[in-house]
């Protein structure tokens, strides 16, 4: 079992355990359906909305936990946000050159 503290944005926490089989999408299903009481006012309508943060990343539903060689029997610390989209990897960069019209070529004269 891998144990997860799930942070939310208000910092508010609370613990899970959750087998190394076990993707983003379950672990967002599992705690949707076992929602904690004191979470309460930071209830989300749906799972599917519900967005997992490991080392500064967003993790893919289909991420499992076993696939980000998890340490067993020592507590692991991720971010769970409400969002309804992910950030395409390297987008952010792609779109910051296209509003400063820079580009990658050179010139060699």
């Amino acid at each position: 079992q891998i144990n997860l503290r799930l942070i939310l944005v208000s910092g508010k926490t609370k613990e899970f355990l959750f087998s190394p089989n076990d993707s983003a999408s379950d672990i967002a299903k599992h705690v949707y359906d076992n929602w904690p009481m004191d979470w309460e006012e930071e209830q989300v309508s749906s799972p599917n909305i519900l967005r997992l943060i490991y080392q500064g990343r967003f993790l893919h539903g289909n991420v499992t936990l076993g696939a980000l060689k998890l340490p067993f029997g020592k507590t692991t610390v991720m971010h769970l946000v409400a969002r309804e989209t992910l950030p395409e990897p390297n987008s952010q960069g792609q779109r910051n050159r296209e509003k400063t019209g820079e580009s990658n070529c050179c010139v060699i004269l």
